[in-house]
């Protein structure tokens, strides 16, 4: 099978992982930055072109598109989509995932819990919108764009959360203030998903004096065992989504759990090395059994 990766690095430690794995499994694998990619339609006939030549017809596509340049990755995407190549994740579920209002509008219209959420635009609602949210600090202020815990910035007073919410508007940015789930205590859970099935799961702990738990922000992890409950929200969120293959983050509140955010190309390393599940060659058996290889013509 010719697989495709769609990854700005071929170093990059997920990428890294599949290839190895599909080419364990016997698989012609590439990798191509899909910034560098030119989409074509001559003669009515859609193609990808990669450093000057076309790529033609894998049989699968693997999508690695990082939230700052979702656009462009995603447009690459749907051009193999409208090629009949199948591909992991598919546009809609890059687009509607990547998201954070359009994935906690999903969520919470189809009764998925989320932490209480107001999304503003204007300087002029940032304390009513505040004060929606009530009266206890701290408060978390987001940019839309975030990822990985940049853009995301705690606010421990009234004062504070309206000066920082009203710069990051004042720059063009529309924001997500969002209630502070103390008694998470700076930990959340990641649920990684592949063809409808939890594959692993691990929880993370910030640093101390740090409430993001991004490992990139040297949080620590463990392997953990999810309860039916989170199970099953996080099969529903990235069913809701269209996702196949996703990291779901949650929360553990007072409440029950969480769905903080659904993750469309969520990363293999902090959850392969916690748990030791050989998720990249998980991900190319899904592969496998939902993609139809094109017949290779003989001249």
């Amino acid at each position: 099978m010719r697989i495709l990766i769609l990854s700005r690095s071929p170093i990059l430690y997920s990428t890294h992982s599949l290839v190895m794995a599909a080419r364990r499994r016997g698989h012609s694998v590439r990798v191509v930055d899909h910034l560098q990619c030119d989409l074509t339609i001559l003669s009515g006939k859609l193609g990808v072109r990669f450093q000057n030549e076309f790529i033609g017809r894998p049989d699968a596509v693997i999508p690695r598109i990082g939230s700052s340049v979702t656009s462009y990755g995603a447009a690459v995407v749907r051009q193999f989509e409208m090629m009949g190549v199948f591909t992991v994740v598919t546009t809609e579920a890059l687009l509607r995932s990547r998201d954070k209002r359009t994935a906690l509008q999903y969520l919470a219209a189809n009764h998925l819990p989320v932490p209480d959420s107001v999304f503003t635009a204007m300087p002029d609602n940032v304390d009513s919108s505040l004060r929606i949210l009530g009266e206890e600090y701290p408060i978390v202020i987001k940019m839309l764009n975030s990822t990985q815990g940049q853009g995301v910035i705690l606010g421990e007073s009234y004062s504070a959360s309206l000066s920082v919410a009203e710069a990051f508007i004042r720059l063009k940015e529309e924001i997500l203030l969002q209630r502070f789930i103390g008694e998470s205590k700076g930990k959340d859970v990641r649920v990684f998903i592949v063809g409808g099935q939890v594959v692993a799961a691990m929880e993370r702990s910030a640093q101390n004096g740090e409430f993001r738990s991004n490992l990139h922000r040297g949080a620590s992890s463990h392997k953990i065992r999810i309860t039916s409950e989170e199970e099953e929200i996080a099969l529903r969120a990235a069913q809701l989504m269209g996702l196949e293959v996703a990291g779901v983050d949650i929360l553990r509140s007072n409440a029950g759990p969480l769905i903080l955010e659904v993750n469309a190309s969520p990363g293999l390393e902090g959850i392969e090395g916690t748990t030791g599940v050989d998720i990249a060659s998980q991900i190319i058996r899904f592969v496998e059994t939902n993609a139809k290889p094109v017949p290779v013509k003989v001249v």
